[in-house]
């Protein structure tokens, strides 16, 4: 049943006419972060303000769904147990896939569910992640069409070497994957970065079919450090040669640049100032725009030097394959499931000093010691607005044998 909670809730009995239990005591924020209690609010206009410029209406949506994500004046559902009577009001959630740290992880929860459920099959899977160099992370977030083509180069090249290893042609067999596109930086502690990388989770083998032409899974070697290096190698050439085709690229005497963008709508030109400083730690807008973030170092800080097993690096290209789930291991696919669909923010590492500057704490300390990044509201939400991904962009991705 739906009701409106701006009115104060009446009195309710329960069927044997004592008084029920509710838990209606006026409108709350359960989802909202410290930082929405700033004054003023972290609206979408503050920041079109700051930017000088009108932001995408996708951006502002977000935001303003954001506000109201949680709050019971703005509906809510009451939910009644014909037993006991007793109530329990469930407020309207926002369900955007921006940044709302309530709808983010309870879409990841469905997410993993249905993926364990009803899509991977009970075979061993590898998690390999390609991470991109800045440039190219600009790119992609400001032509959201080159996603689908670069990802494409990525599945190819992976699927390739499977069979390589089994010794099998592309006319014999195939494998499959579910990846995520994820457009924040989660691997360097949650520094709600926008670095547009993938998370592709490939059955560690490919099918081919027996001479009843029933399937029957192959299983494969465990990549080594020469393999990736080669893989990652491949990914690269054909990647830019996709880019070249596409003319995104210009290639001129033994060197590779960024075309000119003067072809970009508008909002991809009111973005890309947004964009660039959250890949590179900066400032986009404001009194300090231009500068690196604020950092509080309260850990000691680590080796610089440090190699990470089945781990390839390139120019700023980087693949890692050293996550794997058995085939029984249902449990820890489910784990690593939610991994890759995590929301961009967690509500507990956002916090409000006194001054009223927003305080992000890092899940794991960089190895400079840092532990907290420190910005005003408004230099915050210059950070989230850069991680809200476009309208009808799907970040999960099914390529199946």
């Amino acid at each position: 049943m739906q009701v409106n909670g701006r009115q104060p809730w009446p009195e309710h009995r329960a069927p044997d006419g004592a008084q029920s239990t509710s838990n209606a005591t006026g409108p709350i924020r359960p989802r909202c972060t410290a930082w929405c209690s700033s004054t003023p609010p972290p609206s979408s206009s503050r920041l079109q303000s700051a930017a000088g410029a009108d932001l995408p209406q996708f951006v502002k949506d977000e935001f303003d769904a954001f506000l109201e994500c949680g709050i019971r004046a703005n509906g809510f559902l009451r939910l009644r147990c014909g037993d006991c009577g007793h109530d329990k009001l469930v407020a309207f959630s926002c369900k955007r896939r921006g940044f709302c740290p309530s709808c983010g992880a309870r879409r990841m929860a469905q997410t993993a569910a249905h993926l364990i459920d009803h899509v991977m099959p009970h075979v061993p899977v590898r998690q390999w992640v390609l991470c991109l160099p800045i440039p190219l992370r600009l790119l992609l977030a400001a032509q959201p069409k080159l996603v689908t083509p670069v990802l494409q180069v990525v599945h190819r090249v992976i699927t390739r070497h499977l069979l390589g290893q089994t010794g099998l042609k592309a006319a014999q067999a195939d494998s499959g994957a579910v990846t995520r596109i994820q457009p924040s930086l989660w691997m360097k502690g949650l520094a709600a970065n926008l670095n547009i990388h993938f998370h592709c989770l490939v059955l560690d083998g490919v099918y081919r079919c027996d001479t009843e032409g029933e399937p029957v899974f192959v299983e494969v070697p465990a990549p080594t450090d020469e393999s990736l290096q080669t893989v990652l190698h491949k990914i690269i050439t054909r990647m830019m040669k996709l880019l070249t085709r596409r003319g995104v690229l210009v290639e001129e005497e033994g060197s590779t640049y960024m075309a000119d963008s003067d072809g970009d709508s508008t909002e991809a030109r009111t973005l890309r100032p947004l964009q660039a400083a959250a890949c590179t730690y900066r400032i986009a807008f404001g009194p300090r725009a231009g500068q690196k973030v604020l950092t509080v170092q309260g850990a000691m800080p680590r080796d610089a030097e440090f190699k990470q097993n089945l781990c390839a690096d390139i120019d700023g290209f980087s693949l890692h394959a050293a996550v794997r789930c058995g085939a029984v291991d249902r449990q820890a696919l489910e784990q690593l499931c939610r991994y890759i669909t995590r929301p961009a923010l967690a509500n507990e590492r956002v916090q409000t000093n006194a001054a009223g500057q927003v305080v992000l704490k890092l899940k794991t300390p960089w190895r400079d010691g840092t532990t907290h990044l420190v910005m005003s509201p408004l230099e915050f939400m210059q950070r989230l607005a850069a991680l809200v991904p476009r309208p009808r962009l799907h970040l999960i991705r099914l390529v199946s044998a």
